[in-house]
C-alpha cells in the first residue's frame, strides 16, 4: 500500500496527470447531471449517437487542418441534438430509427474522410484515441483544461437555473405544453447542453464509450434511490468517484483510461444493484 501510495505522489507531480484528474472529474460531473433525465426520457442512447456525429466532424475537421476542431465540431453535434431531441415523434422518421442512422451514417462517413483525406503516418492509432480515448485524456494541455472547467461550469450552470423545467420535461413534457410553458424551448436548452458535455467527453473516454459515462452512474444510484433529485444526486457522486479510481487504475496499471473509467462504472452498477437487492429484501 505504501508503494501505491508513493507510486501515486511521483506521478502527480507531472501536470498532464493533474490535468486528467480534473478535466475527468468534471466532464463525469456533468454527464452524471444529464444522464438521469436522459434514461427516464428513454433516449440512454442520445450519447453513443452524438458522438458518432462528433466523430464525423473530427474528421472533416482533419481534412480541412483545421487548428482547432472545437469550432467545427460543437455546432454540428449541437444541431444534431436539437434535430433529435425536439422533432420527438412527430417526424416522418421516429426517434430511435433517425438516431440510429446519424449514428451509422457519420461513423462511416468519418473513417472514410479519415482514410481518403487524412496525411498522417498513423491512421489506424488516430482513429482508436479517437474512438475509445486511450492516450487523449494524458495528452490535455492547460488550455484543454480551462476549456472543460468552462463548459463544464456552464453545463451546471444550466442544469441548477433550469432544474424544475428538467425535471417537468423528463417526467410529464405533454402536460408542462398543455399548461402553457414553451417545453420546445427547454428541450432545445438541454440538447444544446447534451452536446457540450458530449463534445467535452470525448477526450475522456473516447466516442464509443460515452453512453456509459452517462448511463451507467444513473441506473446505479436508480438501483438504491427513487426520487429523482436523490437519484441525481447520487449519479453524481458515483460517476465522480468511478472517474477518479478509473484514472487512478489506469495510471497504476497502465490500461487504457476511457475503458478502465467504463470498468469502474460497471463494477460500481453490480455494486448497487446488490445493494439495493438487500434493501428491498429488508
Amino acid at each position: 500500500m505504501h508503494e501505491i501510495i508513493d507510486k501515486l505522489v511521483l506521478y502527480f507531480q507531472f501536470p498532464f496527470v493533474r490535468y486528467a484528474m480534473i478535466t475527468g472529474t468534471l466532464i463525469a460531473l456533468c454527464s452524471s447531471l444529464l444522464g438521469v433525465t436522459l434514461v427516464l426520457k428513454r433516449f440512454s442512447f442520445i450519447g453513443d449517437g452524438l458522438s458518432h456525429v462528433a466523430f464525423g466532424a473530427i474528421a472533416i475537421a482533419t481534412a480541412m487542418n483545421l487548428t482547432n476542431n472545437l469550432f467545427l465540431v460543437l455546432p454540428v453535434t449541437i444541431i444534431c441534438a436539437i434535430i433529435l431531441l425536439c422533432s420527438g415523434q412527430n417526424s416522418k422518421i421516429k426517434g430511435d430509427a433517425a438516431l440510429a442512422m446519424l449514428s451509422v451514417g457519420t461513423l462511416a462517413i468519418g473513417y472514410l474522410i479519415l482514410n481518403v483525406f487524412s496525411s498522417s503516418s498513423n491512421l489506424a492509432g488516430d482513429v482508436c484515441t479517437t474512438l475509445f480515448g486511450s492516450t487523449s485524456i494524458l495528452t490535455l494541455s492547460m488550455t484543454d483544461v480551462w476549456l472543460s472547467g468552462i463548459l463544464s461550469a456552464l453545463v451546471v450552470v444550466v442544469f441548477l437555473v433550469f432544474y424544475h423545467k428538467i425535471f417537468a420535461i423528463t417526467f410529464d413534457e405533454d402536460f408542462m405544453t398543455a399548461t402553457g410553458v414553451k417545453s420546445k424551448a427547454y428541450n432545445l436548452i438541454l440538447a444544446t447542453t447534451i452536446a457540450i458535455v458530449i463534445v467535452v467527453a470525448m477526450n475522456l473516454v473516447g466516442a464509443l464509450l460515452i453512453s456509459a459515462l452517462v448511463i451507467f452512474p444513473a441506473l446505479s444510484a436508480m438501483r438504491v434511490f427513487k426520487s429523482f433529485r436523490a437519484v441525481t444526486i447520487c449519479s453524481v457522486f458515483v460517476s465522480v468517484i468511478c472517474a477518479a479510481l478509473g484514472i487512478l487504475i489506469s495510471i497504476l496499471a497502465g490500461t487504457p483510461v476511457g475503458s478502465t473509467i467504463v470498468a469502474v462504472d460497471i463494477a460500481g452498477f453490480l455494486l448497487f444493484s446488490l445493494v439495493g437487492k438487500i434493501i428491498s429484501r429488508g
